[in-house]
C-alpha cells in the first residue's frame, strides 16, 4: 500500500491553489469573514513540530474536554439573530426570520448565488482543559436549497481572542453547494488544518493555550424558500493530549465483539475519480458505513441511483460522495464523517478524542463500536500487512486477552476485513501524537481521535459509557 499524504500536512503542495479558492468566503452582513488563507513561512504544520523531551509522559489531570449542544433548553439559549429553538423529540434550531441576504462564490464550481441567512451564537464554554487543539461537530438536515456554515472563535490564555475561523461550509448534499473545509485560515498563533484548529508549534513553546471557545452558526437558504436547516446538535472537543512516542500501557478490561457488518475499501479501487478514487482513500466512508449500519440504518434505493449498478456496496460509494470535502480533495475530513452519519434518521454522531484502550473497551462493552484514526508504519501493526499515514478502521471488540478485534477496509474483500491486533501496538499507534516515518522524520499522530455514533435515544448502558468517558 502507498501510504497517502498526511492528512493535515496539505499546505506544501496545495495551499497556493487552495488560497485562491477558499479565499472566495460568504459576503455581506450574515458574518465576519474568516481571514483568507496564508502560507506560513515554511511548513507550519503540526507534522512538521521539532521532537519535544515529554515522548512517555502522561499528563497531569484531563487532557480532553467535549461540549454539545443538542436539548431544546440549549437552542433557546445563545445568541439568536433570526434563528430559533425548535422543540419535539429531537429538538434543533431552524431558520425562523432571515436578516438578510449574502452571495457566495463556490470556490469549486464558480458558481455565484444569493442566499438569505440567519445566524445562532452559543455561549461560551470555557474549556476543564487548556486546550492546544479543537475540533467542531454537527448534526443537522439540510433540505434541498440550503445549507450551513460552522465557525469558532475562541480566547487564549492570555486574554486575546482569534478570529471567527470557518470550520465548515456543509450540505448533506451537493448541488446547491459544494461541502467544503476552509484550510489554511491563520492570525499567526493558530492555523486551521482541514477540521482541526490547532495553536501553532512556537505558541505552544510559549505556554498559550485556548481558554473558551464558542460556536457560531450560520444558517442558509435560497430567498423566499420555504425550507430551512434544522441543526439537531453541535460543539467541540477541545484538547491538551501531551506530546509522545508512546504512551503507557493499559490493563485489559471486559471482552466483548460486536455484530458489526464488514466493508472493504478495496474492492473500490479505481471507483469515483472525483470523490477521491475509491480504494485506500476510501477508508473513512467505509468505516462509517459500517457502524452506520451496525445501528440498522442503510442508504436507500433512491441515494444510490446514482451508482453505476455494476458495482458492489453502493452504499459505500454514497458514504464517499456524502463525506467528499472539495478543499481537502477526500473523503477524511472527520466532522464531515460524523454530520453524515446524522443524516440517517435517528442517528448522531460526534469527533472526539479518547485517552485510553479502557475507555474505548468501556464503550464497546456498552454496545457502541468506534471508528478510530491511526498511522503507522509497515510492521509497526502485526497482521496489518501495509503502513499508512492515516487510516481509519472500526474498533469492535476486544479478546479475552485484551487484543483489539478491529473491522479495517485495508483487505482485499469485505470477509477479509475483520482483523485482531495486538493491544500494546495498537494503544500506541492510535494514541500517541509523534512518530516517525521511514526516513526517520518526525510526524504526528492521531493522539486518540475517533468518531463516535450512536441512537438519539441511547439505553441506559449507552448513556453511562458515554458519560464515563467525557463524551456525553
Amino acid at each position: 500500500m502507498t501510504a497517502p499524504a498526511p492528512r493535515r500536512a496539505l499546505l506544501a503542495a496545495a495551499l497556493a491553489a487552495a488560497t485562491a479558492a477558499t479565499a472566495a468566503s460568504v459576503s455581506g452582513t450574515a458574518a465576519e469573514a474568516a481571514p483568507a488563507p496564508q502560507v506560513p513561512e515554511g511548513d507550519g504544520s503540526p507534522a512538521s513540530l521539532p521532537e519535544e523531551d515529554a515522548q512517555a509522559t502522561a499528563a497531569a489531570g484531563p487532557t480532553v474536554d467535549n461540549l454539545f449542544w443538542f436539548t431544546y433548553r440549549d437552542w433557546r439559549a445563545g445568541t439568536h439573530r433570526g434563528t430559533a429553538a425548535v422543540p419535539g423529540a429531537r429538538p434543533g434550531l431552524t431558520l425562523r426570520t432571515p436578516q438578510g441576504r449574502t452571495e457566495y462564490a463556490d470556490p469549486h464550481t464558480g458558481r455565484r448565488s444569493t442566499w438569505e441567512y440567519a445566524s445562532w451564537t452559543s455561549p461560551v464554554h470555557t474549556s476543564t482543559v487548556p486546550a492546544t487543539e479543537a475540533i467542531a461537530s454537527w448534526n443537522a438536515h439540510t433540505p434541498a436549497g440550503t445549507w450551513l456554515q460552522t465557525e469558532i472563535r475562541c480566547t487564549y490564555t492570555d486574554g486575546t481572542a482569534t478570529p471567527w475561523y470557518v470550520m465548515g461550509r456543509w450540505a448533506s448534499g451537493d448541488a446547491d453547494i459544494r461541502r467544503t473545509s476552509v484550510d489554511g485560515q491563520t492570525d499567526g498563533r493558530s492555523t486551521v488544518w482541514t477540521d482541526t484548529l490547532a495553536v501553532d508549534g512556537p505558541a505552544r513553546a510559549r505556554g498559550l493555550r485556548l481558554r473558551d471557545w464558542r460556536l457560531r452558526l450560520t444558517l442558509y437558504r435560497r430567498p423566499g424558500s420555504a425550507g430551512a436547516p434544522l441543526v439537531w446538535l453541535a460543539g467541540a472537543m477541545a484538547s491538551a493530549v501531551p506530546d509522545r512516542f508512546t504512551v503507557p500501557a493499559s490493563v485489559p478490561g471486559r471482552a466483548r465483539e460486536l455484530p458489526v457488518p464488514r466493508y472493504s475499501q478495496e474492492v473500490h479501487v479505481g471507483r469515483y475519480p472525483e470523490y477521491d478514487n475509491g480504494g485506500e482513500a476510501w477508508c473513512s466512508p467505509s468505516s462509517s458505513q459500517m457502524a452506520i449500519e451496525y445501528w440498522g440504518r442503510r442508504a436507500g434505493a433512491e441515494d444510490v441511483a446514482w451508482v453505476d449498478s455494476r458495482y458492489t456496496d453502493p452504499q459505500v460509494c454514497h458514504a464517499a460522495r456524502s463525506t467528499y470535502d472539495y478543499a481537502y480533495k477526500g473523503c477524511g475530513n472527520w466532522p464531515f464523517n460524523a454530520a453524515y452519519a446524522a443524516t440517517y434518521r435517528g442517528l448522531g454522531g460526534v469527533v472526539t478524542r479518547l485517552t485510553s484502550l479502557n475507555e474505548l473497551e468501556t464503550l464497546v462493552a456498552s454496545g457502541i463500536p468506534v471508528i478510530t484514526s491511526q498511522s503507522f508504519r509497515e510492521g509497526e501493526l502485526t497482521g496489518a500487512g501495509y503502513g499508512t499515514a492515516g487510516h481509519l478502521m472500526t474498533v469492535v471488540g476486544f479478546t479475552a486477552s485484551g487484543d483489539v478485534v478491529v473491522n479495517d477496509p485495508h483487505a482485499p474483500t469485505n470477509r477479509a476485513v475483520r482483523r485482531v491486533y495486538r493491544r500494546r501496538e495498537f494503544e500506541n499507534v492510535w494514541l500517541r501524537t509523534k512518530r516517525r516515518n521511514a526516513a526517520g522524520k518526525v510526524l504526528t499522530g492521531s493522539g486518540g481521535v475517533c468518531y463516535v455514533f450512536g441512537p438519539t435515544r441511547p439505553t441506559a448502558a449507552h448513556l453511562t459509557a458515554l458519560r464515563t468517558v467525557g463524551v456525553l
